[in-house]
């Protein structure tokens, strides 16, 4: 017993250097038990920072992905309805049937100017209507006509031959005048005038240029009219040659083979009506090639 008290003796000095290890484990113990959370928490905090920063990050692509789709889409540029082709018409998800609806309505010489006339004549659904029909694009014109004069007014302000001005010197300015006719048509009238040295033969010209509806051409030629038409020789139609009819506007050389062959086979034409039943004559043309033919009275 005494030699094993004797290993639990300590001198004045080993006392001392026991208690301040003992204080210094202390001390270690409580630096980490507060110090330990503070690091953990210091750890959440930045690692919170940086998943903040990577959101906001992932966000900003996102948008750019989406803005990057959004300019991928076709952009639909204002068109009138009334000149779709099978391309555009699919291209607005309309179905081959709804177009040819169109094309066959268009073929009459008809026009369609509200979007309720589109779906009418083309039969397309209501949701398809309200998503293309912000994009239709009527003539001036049609979307904001001019008032009309009543009847009587018209009647007593009819103008005659002398008074209307000749549509050969008409300016697109006094042309754009005229109820329906705005910088595009006469602009275009302008350029089928230039077309031919001299201008125009007839007023029945007016036909020939795509967009003026029967409406905006009597408009016309109640103010304007044909006083100095452009000089032509006429052809005798029961004489002419292959050679000189293809001179003649719309007859190309297989018309004016067929015409003379016809012409051969009848022992010649009574009127030039009868030239709505040559194969492939344009009869939409017919007031216009009559323009540069005759029939003289001797061969009838």
């Amino acid at each position: 017993m005494q030699h094993l008290k004797s290993h639990f003796k300590f001198t004045r000095k080993q006392r001392k250097g026991i208690f301040l290890l003992l204080c210094l484990i202390i001390l270690l113990q409580v630096a980490f038990f507060f110090g330990a959370p503070l690091v953990f928490n210091s750890e959440i905090k930045g690692g919170s920072e940086n998943q903040k920063q990577l959101d906001k990050v992932i966000q900003e692509i996102d948008s750019l992905k989406l803005l990057e789709i959004e300019n991928r889409k076709p952009k639909v540029i204002p068109f009138n309805p009334n000149f779709i082709s099978d391309y555009k018409g699919a291209s607005l998800g309309m179905s081959n049937l709804e177009i040819d609806r169109l094309h066959h309505f268009r073929k009459q010489n008809q026009w369609v100017y509200s979007a309720k006339e589109f779906q009418q004549v083309t039969k397309i659904s209501d949701s398809l209507l309200n998503s293309i029909a912000p994009y239709f694009k009527f003539p001036e014109w049609v979307t904001h006509p001019k008032p009309k004069a009543n009847a009587t007014a018209y009647y007593h302000t009819q103008k005659t031959f002398a008074q209307k001005d000749d549509l050969n010197t008409a300016t697109a300015k006094q042309l754009q005048e005229v109820n329906g006719v705005g910088a595009y048509y006469s602009e275009q009238i302008l350029r089928y005038r230039n077309k031919f040295i001299g201008g125009f033969i007839d007023d029945v010209q007016l036909t020939d240029i795509p967009g003026l509806t029967p409406e905006v051409i009597k408009n016309i030629t109640d103010r304007f009219t044909v006083k100095t038409p452009r000089i032509i020789k006429r052809l005798d139609i029961n004489k002419a040659q292959i050679e000189e009819l293809v001179t003649v506007q719309f007859i190309d050389y297989d018309l004016a083979y067929e015409i003379v062959e016809q012409r051969d086979l009848r022992g010649g034409y009574r009127s030039l009506d009868e030239l709505t039943k040559v194969k492939g004559f344009p009869v939409n043309k017919l007031e216009i090639i009559k323009l540069y033919l005759l029939i003289e009275k001797e061969n009838i």
